[in-house]
């Protein structure tokens, strides 16, 4: 019997590994802690639209969404042509790739740094150029501008970057995007927007208004607490805008993800509310943390790196002993997320442990 033809190049795609689930298996409360997600439940009031859109799943969503179009293009005042949505700032990645990149082109990206990203490349069927972190865990951006060749179709800036949590302050990203080639569009990944505080953060909308090669990239997920509904969006220029819709999934974003867009947009106030808790917790685990001898990267997200090397693997066990899910990344290190204050207390057990052990 004939074996059935896939891509050949898809053995060199790494298949997409979620934080493993919560199940502990016993009686202990075990939290996940690894995929950054927003540990608060759903506002009453955008559960309450959504339950109000239920009687109307058995239609299509409308593809252009329109009312949240109308609301994000009057936040940001820019033309609705200029927003592109997706399930999830993710698929906004994929999109921008596949809209410019296809066979031999080249994507090009800090590493670490979001673990889809050379997934969604190869997926696209283009060449991931990974370009090493400093040694302080951030962007090396005369590295990266190095890196760009005449194969180069589109380069990343995550910012603040996952998994590190580091960041790029505005003096250097302009004076980067100033000698990236006019031609080459660049994307500012902002998925942890709301969570950094650096005085002197770039504000991506601020360089898609000052540069025509700049896209920048959003999501409902993290601070607003619509992981499972999948919702995202670009601001983009109107050629690449259209490119993107081009390639998206048709009925990608769903009603109850427009709807539940929505209606967080307009309970934002009691959203910052939970965002400026996470930030308080975050800074009270760095405290602690740095208390018990941890010096830890910059983080200005809801989440920490721990950059244990080889002791990753053992690192992990001590986590999970104290009921907690974080993600590793063998060989480099780990991610732990902000999340309830229970498990913020856990977390802060669990690395006090490490350093007792000398594992970090």
């Amino acid at each position: 019997m004939s074996e059935l033809r896939v891509r050949a190049d898809l053995a060199e795609v790494p298949a997409y590994k979620q934080g493993r689930s919560a199940d502990a298996g016993d009686d202990r409360v075990i939290y996940k802690i690894s995929s950054n997600e927003n540990p608060y439940a759903p506002l009453p009031s955008v559960v309450d639209a959504v339950a109000d859109a239920l009687a109307g799943i058995n239609r299509y969503p409308e593809s252009a969404a329109s009312a949240l179009t109308a609301r994000l293009a009057g936040r940001f005042g820019v033309a609705g042509e200029h927003l592109v949505f997706g399930a999830g700032s993710v698929e906004i990645v994929s999109q921008l790739m596949r809209a410019t990149a296809g066979p031999g082109d080249e994507v090009l990206f800090a590493w670490r740094s979001f673990e889809a990203y050379p997934m969604l490349a190869r997926a696209a069927g283009a060449v991931p150029v990974q370009v090493p972190l400093t040694a302080d865990h951030r962007h090396d951006l005369p590295a990266m501008l190095a890196a760009i060749t005449d194969r180069t179709r589109l380069v990343i800036v995550c910012n603040p970057n996952n998994p590190t949590g580091t960041t790029i302050g505005d003096a250097e990203l302009r004076a980067f995007i100033d000698a990236v080639p006019p031609h080459l569009p660049v994307l500012i990944d902002e998925a942890y927007l709301h969570f950094n505080q650096r005085a002197d953060s770039p504000a991506g909308i601020e360089y898609f208004r000052a540069y025509p090669n700049v896209v920048v990239a959003h999501t409902f997920s993290k601070a607003y607490g619509l992981a499972g509904v999948r919702v995202g969006y670009a601001i983009a220029p109107t050629t690449l805008a259209a490119a993107m819709r081009k390639v998206s999934v048709p009925f990608g974003v769903t009603s109850l993800a427009q709807v539940s867009a929505i209606a967080s947009l307009d309970a934002e106030p009691e959203l910052q509310e939970r965002v400026d808790a996470l930030v308080a917790e975050r800074e009270r685990v760095v405290s602690a943390l740095t208390a018990a001898g941890w010096q830890l990267p910059e983080t200005q997200t809801n989440f920490l790196w721990f950059p244990l090397g080889e002791h990753t693997a053992d690192a992990m066990g001590v986590f999970d002993a104290h009921g907690l899910v974080v993600r590793g990344f063998p060989g480099e290190g780990l991610r732990a997320t902000i999340a309830e204050t229970e498990a913020n207390d856990r977390l802060i057990a669990a690395a006090t442990e490490l350093r007792e052990r000398e594992l970090g």
